[in-house]
């Protein structure tokens, strides 16, 4: 079987993580902070504290961002879970907006819809889905003229960029996952960005219990604390991100000449001055013919995955909070999509083979 993910662990990562355990200083210490640093240089920003996971790292964005009980929050319906889960965190009231049939992200002029409809808007949650950023001029001439925070969720999007600049870096918060299928991993763990230092003494304060000083604690926190056996992990996973990246683009590149006349699949598009680092690369898979063809896959060996096959605001927990949202181009992305395997690992050999079946897949 051909893995749909298969995170990279070479020699230096397992030397970094017996550097930590023969230290005795398995907590949060000095390899956080150097990872703190090192990501923070590579994206071009100045504030970046370390977490858990992404979902606590979109969590302390959103709070960095003072967003807080009754706040309206607008967001996409076609992502993972965390993102509108973490606006629920903190008690605000997620709100969505649909998406760009050809991107998958959020849909500049659906958000405008919303912000025109609902009246004192205070944040929107972008996600720079698959590795691709959004449209990022649409959406700041948005803030501009709306007045919102913007929380960028970049899950997905280690080291993308538009016009060269990276993901993370334009708006007032950013979150990042480390997760064991990204495009770089420490197994769990997360970084937050922020804007400027009043809000990142407080996220570091949100992330260790709300402390103030060793047995002062000034406002409410948690333990989203990453360890220096994640960091030293990431920290040498960094030094291989631009590689990856480029490895996965050569893959994503191959997919895209090999599929382009096949007339049921939509392959990815990268716009112009945007860096795509296919954390997935996603195909539509149309005339309803979907599920043959993962079936056809699975059955030579290819692993796939669909991501998502249900819009946020339909999943039953939402369906109870009273939501019934229509958005025609998430829920038609839903009904369409899979991932097929895209990461550095992938031999000529492997590319070969899935380019040879999905060629062979009779619709």
């Amino acid at each position: 079987m051909i893995n749909i993910a298969a995170p990279i662990v070479g020699a230096e990562e397992k030397k970094a993580v017996e550097e930590v355990l023969d230290s005795k200083m398995l907590a949060s210490g000095k390899y956080v902070d150097e990872f703190e640093k090192n990501f923070a240089d590579y994206c071009g920003v100045k504030y970046a504290i370390a977490n858990t996971n992404g979902t606590t790292a979109l969590h302390t964005a959103l709070l960095s961002c003072a967003i807080k009980a009754g706040d309206k929050v607008v967001t996409t319906p076609f992502s993972f879970i965390a993102t509108s889960n973490s606006i629920l965190f903190c008690g605000a009231k997620p709100i969505f907006a649909d998406i760009d049939p050809q991107t998958f992200n959020i849909d500049p002029k659906s958000l405008e819809d919303v912000l025109k409809k609902e009246k004192n808007v205070k944040a929107v949650v972008i996600v720079h889905l698959y590795g691709l950023m959004c449209d990022m001029d649409a959406i700041l001439k948005l803030k501009k003229k709306y007045k919102f925070k913007l929380i960028e969720d970049c899950a997905q999007a280690h080291g993308a960029s538009y016009k060269g600049k990276k993901a993370g870096s334009f708006g007032d918060a950013a979150s990042f996952s480390f997760y064991a299928t990204k495009n770089m991993m420490t197994g769990e763990g997360g970084m937050t960005f922020v804007a400027n230092s009043k809000a990142d003494k407080y996220a570091r304060q949100v992330i260790n219990h709300g402390r103030g000083g060793h047995s002062v604690f000034t406002v409410l926190g948690y333990n989203y604390r990453m360890t220096n056996l994640a960091a030293s992990i990431g920290i040498e996973q960094l030094k291989h991100l631009e590689s990856w990246i480029e490895k996965r683009n050569e893959n994503a590149l191959k997919y895209t000449e090999a599929f382009k006349d096949i007339d049921f699949i939509q392959t990815p598009i990268i716009p112009k001055d945007y860096r795509h680092v296919f954390h997935q690369y996603t195909l539509r898979i149309k005339n309803s013919k979907r599920e043959k063809f993962i079936k056809h896959l699975k059955e030579n060996g290819i692993g796939c995955g669909i991501y998502y096959d249900k819009v946020l605001y339909q999943q039953p927990y939402y369906k109870k909070l009273g939501y019934k949202c229509a958005f025609s181009n998430a829920q038609k992305a839903a009904e369409e999509v899979v991932s097929i395997p895209v990461h550095p690992l992938l031999s000529d050999i492997d590319i070969e083979k899935i380019i040879e079946t999905v060629k062979r897949f009779k619709v």
